[in-house]
């Protein structure tokens, strides 16, 4: 089955553009276990945590691929610390709105 889901890129001069892709695996939830409401909580916040964690080291590799004159590489990392930004961001809104119970 053919997915549809719309991406935000940013382009090389920090201007916003949207854009469809499609995407050819499905994704079922058949075999997913039911979270209670305190494990649902303590998972979003370990996940925000562990990603805010992984954007770090992110982080400090595009200043090691500055260092090493790989400006090309250090940029790209430097977009993806930027993208991981924006989703520990919608994150840690929901883990907000689950805590305030919606």
């Amino acid at each position: 089955m053919l997915h549809r889901i719309t991406a935000l890129h940013f382009d090389g001069q920090g201007h916003e553009h949207a854009h469809e892709h499609a995407c050819h695996h499905e994704h079922t939830h058949a075999d997913t276990p039911e979270l209670s409401g305190e494990q649902t909580l303590a998972l979003m916040s370990y996940m925000l945590e562990h990603n805010r964690s992984h954007a770090e080291e992110l982080h400090n590799i595009a200043h090691a691929l500055e260092k090493q004159g790989k400006h090309e590489a250090a940029n790209l990392v430097g977009d993806a610390v930027h993208y991981f930004g924006h989703c520990n961001d919608k994150l840690d809104e929901a883990l907000r709105l689950v805590k305030e119970g919606d």
